[in-house]
């Protein structure tokens, strides 16, 4: 076949698959050709040199590989608990290998006395040892000869194992096509500079090693390539888009700090955090080109977001322009709207608010006139904002807050509320982004990073605690509540089951009320089964104060800011992920006092869980929780980006290929820096890439 023809061939094409296991490769793990094939890596290798003892086994042990006997294999129980159990040997003792599914096939394939590689993670049940569901491979002498000491392992599922597509035969398969592919096939895309002075192999040789390395080094040096390459790649879409939009999206120029900025600044009763001034000079400089910003803004709760917010809506005002901003729910944007408004006490600066809960056709019609003649000149609400009877005179600056949630074409529909050019575009969150994530979700907008809390922000007190100590916790609550302090407590939301939610909360709420009774205590309760009225009267009365205590589920999330609140109960915790947890913390201390996080959990606890609790327990700082959860979690669940579909990396892993990541971005900044268009003959390679690789990446500064 010509150059590169072979891996544009469809997969059904390959000798061994044929279509009914095409579909089923098509269907499984999406892969349509034989290019697809060759890009869907090992996931592990099998090193037929390194094996366990089944004596050495203990409960500490992880993943492991053995060399031994199928001995015996019999099907025990009956209905749901029926399993396909192997009994097998090596030199130092027995280890029982469980199938719960597919047994019948699996039982087809085993030979008793037949001589097997195991690999898997062993289970203990008091004194019994087993492997449920492990990988098992016939070692035969022939394949022990063919072998080299580094077999691949690749991802299949029980679909394609019951079409004779487990690991033997898709490695058998691989074989074949690494042995095919000639350079040509695989034209080499990072020009020749870069891989002499990062020491790269060719792309040719990486993905020949990748899946089948003669050694240890070769398998490290290709790995490394390819995570280059990968993470390179991204990294010049994303600036590349970036730089475009800069070079050619115009904004509008907000060249004067004006009476509205310097009068606000002057009254303000605190100093701002160098943090702070650090952001505010970052966005004064971009607005002061006549190119449209897109900047995230990210810090914890509390660290003086909105102030570096509200101070960009005035640079609006002072060059004759509106500015909105718009959050996510009702009770959120009518604090924005409460706080901004006492903030400007004093200066001439017109502000209104936008909500759905606004009735009335007059006081409605009121709202979108004065928007409309431009006697508003800050607009706060929620995503009412959007909705086609707003229209503005002159929107110059847009603000999201927690802009995660909101969807691509609600952003989109805000941007198109100005003419000519797209506002200015600020998004906020509180929920700290990785470094490396921030480098790849983000990478295409400028990021801001508060990294400072104002003075006198004292860091919660986080204790953990289990159903032992529950008399304790209340007598706590209790001595709080003498001192004029309120109190949440919070129980998680079971997306299986909406009703188990309610019954854990309602089970709750009684528990609560028999220990804090009537008139001596008020209690509020709020979950999402509510009425949104109901929800934000419950809401109101525990922020004037006229209840004690707020039984919740996780909707108090993002939600009202009550400074008095100083103790946060969280029920179950082992059922929250580490950000989550940390935004619910972040709720109390907000008056400037001791707070304290209390982290219910039974006393049982998975290691994972622990690890959480600790990490809690240990620290404040939301940059270090947002690395831990993306440890724990995977990067793409962070912040809802695996949706967006820049994460679905092949080889690379943003936690633990962080320092890669960091030079693919410097060199891919230092290449686009040089040439935006990738004109000159040396980037070539990385140019026509790019073309033939077009794989529909929509950044997060793209604005339609």
């Amino acid at each position: 076949m010509s150059e590169r023809k072979l891996l544009k061939t469809a997969i059904e094409y390959m000798k061994g698959v044929g279509p009914q296991r095409a579909d089923m490769l098509k269907k499984e793990l999406s892969i349509f050709n034989f290019g697809d094939f060759l890009m869907q890596f090992p996931f592990r290798y099998v090193d037929k040199t390194q094996f366990h003892r089944i004596a050495d086994i203990d409960e500490e042990t992880e993943n492991i590989q053995l060399k031994g006997v199928l001995r015996r294999l019999e099907t025990v129980g009956d209905g749901r608990k029926k399993r396909l159990v192997g009994r097998f040997r090596d030199a130092s003792g027995v280890i029982d290998l469980v199938w719960f599914k597919g047994a019948k096939y699996i039982e087809k394939q085993l030979q008793i006395g037949g001589e097997y590689v195991v690999y898997g993670k062993p289970n203990f049940f008091k004194s019994y040892k087993s492997i449920p569901h492990p990988e098992i491979e016939l070692l035969s002498v022939k394949n022990a000869q063919e072998a080299s000491s580094l077999d691949p392992v690749y991802s299949t599922t029980e679909k394609l194992k019951a079409r004779g597509l487990d690991v033997k035969p898709i490695r058998k398969l691989k074989r074949k096509l690494v042995e095919a592919i000639q350079e040509t096939d695989v034209p080499e895309n990072l020009p020749e500079y870069i891989r002499t002075k990062l020491k790269l192999p060719s792309r040719y040789e990486a993905l020949k090693h990748i899946h089948f390395p003669p050694d240890a080094r070769s398998l490290k040096l290709a790995q490394n390539r390819l995570k280059f390459e990968e993470l390179f790649f991204l990294q010049i879409k994303l600036l590349q888009t970036r730089g475009i939009r800069k070079d050619t999206l115009l904004g509008y120029h907000f060249e004067k700090v004006g009476d509205a900025f310097n009068g606000f600044y002057k009254q303000l009763p605190f100093e701002l955090t160098n943090a702070q001034k650090r952001v505010i000079k970052e966005i004064r400089r971009d607005v002061a080109t006549n190119r449209q910003m897109n900047r995230l803004v990210q810090g914890d709760v509390g660290s003086g977001k909105t102030i570096c917010a509200l101070m960009t809506m005035l640079l609006a005002i002072d060059n004759g322009f509106q500015a909105c901003l718009m959050a996510p729910t009702s009770i959120l944007a009518q604090q924005h709207f409460n706080n901004i408004k006492k903030d400007l006490e004093g200066l001439d600066i017109n502000v209104a608010f936008l909500s759905g809960s606004i009735k009335g056709k007059k006081k409605r019609g009121k709202i979108l006139s004065e928007l409309a003649d431009g006697t508003t000149q800050i607009l706060i609400g929620t995503h009412a904002l959007i909705e086609d009877p707003v229209v503005f005179k002159n929107l110059g600056l847009a603000i999201i807050d927690e802009q995660h949630r909101f969807g691509v074409a609600q952003r989109a529909k805000l941007w198109r509320k100005s003419k000519p050019y797209p506002p200015h575009v600020l998004v906020m969150t509180a929920t700290p982004i990785p470094r490396t994530l921030a480098m790849t979700a983000y990478g295409d907008l400028d990021v801001s990073v508060i990294d400072e809390m104002p003075p006198g922000r004292k860091p919660v007190k986080t204790i953990h605690k289990t159903e032992a100590h529950r008399l304790r916790v209340f007598g706590f609550m209790k001595e709080e509540i003498k001192k004029g302090r309120q109190v949440y407590i919070v129980y998680p939301l079971i997306e299986e089951s909406e009703t188990l939610d309610l019954n854990n909360l309602m089970e709750g709420y009684e528990s609560i009320s028999r220990e804090f009774p009537i008139p001596d205590y008020q209690i509020s309760i709020v979950h999402g089964r509510m009425k949104p009225a109901d929800k934000d009267f419950e809401m109101q009365r525990f922020a004037r104060n006229e209840t004690q205590i707020m039984v919740a589920t996780t909707v108090i999330e993002v939600g009202v800011n009550v400074p008095n609140a100083t103790l946060m109960i969280i029920e179950n915790t082992e059922r929250f992920g580490l950000a989550q947890l940390h935004q619910l913390r972040g709720r109390v201390g907000r008056g400037g006092g001791d707070a304290y996080c209390i982290l219910m959990s039974s006393y049982k606890l998975s290691t994972e869980s622990r690890h959480r609790i600790k990490t809690m327990c240990d620290t404040n700082d939301g940059f270090k929780i947002a690395e831990e959860d993306m440890k724990l979690r995977g990067p793409g669940n962070i912040t809802g980006t695996q949706q967006s579909g820049i994460l679905h990396l092949r080889i690379a892993d943003l936690v633990k290929d962080n320092k890669i990541l960091v030079t693919a971005r410097e060199i891919a900044k230092r290449v686009l820096d040089d040439d935006l268009k990738l004109e000159r003959p040396e980037h070539q390679p990385i140019k026509v890439h790019l073309a033939s690789n077009r794989d529909g990446y929509k950044g997060w500064s793209r604005i339609s």
